[in-house]
Formats: C-alpha cells, sequence, structure tokens
C-alpha cells in the first residue's frame, strides 16, 4: 500500500493568520488531532497540533502558579503556534515506511504532499481503518482489479487476516508481479503473493 491509498482527502486546512480559537474549533468539531497550515498557493507551510493550540491556554490555579506563569500571553494566530516545517510524505511512499516514521517521531498525523502541495493526510485512524477491512471486502476489491487487468476467469484470490494468495492459470512471471502489485495497492492488504497454479492453463 501506498500513503494516497489511506489518505484522506480533501482535507481541512487552516492559513497563518486564522485565529487559534478558530482552529481549536475546527479540531474539536471534526475530531482532528492536528490540521495542516497553508498559504493562498495551497503549499504547506506548518502543521498545528492539538498541544499546539492548547498550550498556555488553560490558566493555571492561582495557589500554584508562579510569576512566570501569570506572564504568559496566548498567542491569537495558527501561524504564531504552528510547528514549521512540518514532517510530510509524497503520495508514493510506501505505508508500511511511513507508519514506521510515525510510530518512532510519535506523530499522528502526516500530510501528503505532491509537487509541493497539499493533496491529502494520513492519520493514524486511516492505517488502522484501512487495515480493519474484513477478509471478503479485500478480495472482493482484488478481484474486481485483476478483472480488468487479465480477465474474469483467470485468477483465484484467497486471503486469510489480509494476506493474500493469487492462483493465476497462466504462467507469466511478468503479470504475476503486476497482479501483485495490484493486490498490494489494497486498502488491508498485509501482504501478496501471485503463484502459478500449474496444470490450470486455459
Amino acid at each position: 500500500m501506498r500513503a494516497r491509498d489511506v489518505m484522506t482527502s480533501p482535507v481541512v486546512t487552516v492559513g497563518p493568520d486564522t485565529p487559534v480559537t478558530r482552529a481549536l474549533a475546527l479540531l474539536a468539531d471534526h475530531g482532528f488531532t492536528a490540521l495542516p497550515v497553508t498559504d493562498e498557493d495551497d503549499r504547506l507551510v506548518g502543521i498545528v497540533s492539538e498541544a499546539d493550540v492548547v498550550r498556555d491556554r488553560v490558566p493555571r490555579d492561582v495557589r500554584t502558579a508562579t510569576r512566570a506563569d501569570h506572564g504568559n500571553v496566548p498567542q491569537s494566530t495558527v501561524g504564531a503556534v504552528m510547528s514549521s516545517p512540518a514532517v510530510t510524505t509524497p503520495g508514493n511512499a510506501e505505508l508500511g515506511q511511513l507508519v514506521a516514521t510515525m510510530i518512532e517521531r510519535h506523530h499522528r498525523t502526516v500530510p501528503v504532499v505532491d509537487s509541493g502541495r497539499l493533496v491529502g493526510i494520513v492519520t493514524r485512524s486511516d492505517v488502522v481503518r484501512a487495515l480493519s477491512r474484513d477478509d471478503e471486502s479485500i478480495a472482493r476489491e482484488i478481484r474486481r482489479r485483476l478483472t480488468v487487468y487479465g480477465g474474469p476467469d483467470r485468477w483465484e484470490v484467497d486471503v486469510a487476516d489480509g494476506v493474500v494468495t493469487i492462483g493465476d492459470t497462466r504462467d507469466s512471471p511478468e503479470d504475476r508481479h503486476v497482479a501483485t502489485l495490484l493486490a498490494e495497492s489494497v486498502p488491508g492488504v498485509v501482504r501478496a503473493e501471485a503463484v502459478h497454479r500449474a496444470g490450470d492453463e486455459a
């Protein structure tokens, strides 16, 4: 799978001049953990997270607050609190590597950028949603894609816990390679392999 196979698009964004209060409302209304920040040309300039917008906005108890706490004035715009530059990924990034990066860097959200422009966003929820698909729905989608590629009677598709085995009635390593790539692009597929079913040639 690639980042573009699971990303959410279009993306809810804010600009650097967006009030922090507006960003707070968007995060709350949509259940997001972060929002991409774009300029007037839809180019990504940063990302603003829940932590960014709540920092300095909850007053400390006067009984425990220090003099320094009283001096903190909350920033009013997204541009003043966002993280920049943002960690991004291209749409053709291999999803396994992207997930490893998200876990290693503790990112819940990664914008997808192609040719400098924001085209989508991948969240941990997107990945969980893709991996939670049941085997039969995965098999149906793979059969549909393979029917377009090699005809309706050529392929046998078996899926067990997201692991796909494709039986090819013809002995063509090149076609089996393409079939494997097609299957691995289906959300929910953990691993795919296409094999020749000896004696099944048409």
